[in-house]
């Protein structure tokens, strides 16, 4: 063979070897990026839409999310937590018709101490905690974020009633029985890990 067809089968090489790290790294991040779209639903468009359409951003924001809060393990309550927490939410719901925004301002106070309870993060901002729920509890957080905005403007009666809607969704969540997301964050615990210390 002569030195200028090895010298071009190599270019070629060289060119298919690029060409196919290019192809598997933009598969992968579409995997990815597929994976936490389908994770995260609604809070992973919002944040697309938030950077302006960057999938990218939102991939890293989220990822970021996940390293952070997806260790949380969400603590069970006793059935008479379950019940007294119910009971709040419903004396909350009744004082809604004669005053609003307190009701709002109660239920928001309630879902902190609730997410307390299962083991989240409430000390620092509320971004912070809405963070750490989104990665558990991602279908229902956007409805928290309303009711959290409903306490600070001063919506219509209309616009504090569906902030109530919006965060009962998440409510109902934390205090269900078990966790909504039966911790398929979690990393896999081997048998060589001490028994019986969850």
């Amino acid at each position: 063979m002569s030195r200028a067809v090895i010298i071009i089968a190599a270019l070629v090489a060289a060119t298919l070897v690029a060409v196919t790290a290019i192809l598997l790294a933009t598969l992968g991040h579409r995997r990815i990026g597929h994976g936490l779209k389908r994770r995260f639903g609604p809070e992973y468009e919002r944040l697309v839409t938030r950077h302006e359409g960057d999938t990218k951003a939102a991939d890293r924001e989220l990822g970021e999310r996940l390293k952070q809060h997806g260790s949380v393990r969400e603590r069970p309550l006793s059935s008479a937590s379950r019940e007294q927490y119910a009971a709040q939410w419903a004396g909350i719901q009744k004082r809604f018709v004669d005053s609003p925004q307190e009701a709002v301002a109660e239920a928001d106070a309630l879902l902190a101490r609730l997410a307390s309870d299962r083991g989240f993060p409430v000390g620092g901002p509320f971004e912070e905690r809405l963070a750490a729920l989104s990665v558990h509890h991602a279908k229902h957080v956007d409805g928290y974020r309303g009711l959290h905005a409903a306490v600070h403007g001063q919506g219509s009666t209309e616009q504090n009633r569906r902030a109530m809607t919006g965060a009962r969704n998440l409510f109902d969540a934390l205090v269900a029985q078990q966790p909504a997301d039966s911790g398929r964050h979690r990393p896999q615990r081997h048998h060589a890990e001490g028994s019986g210390t969850r």
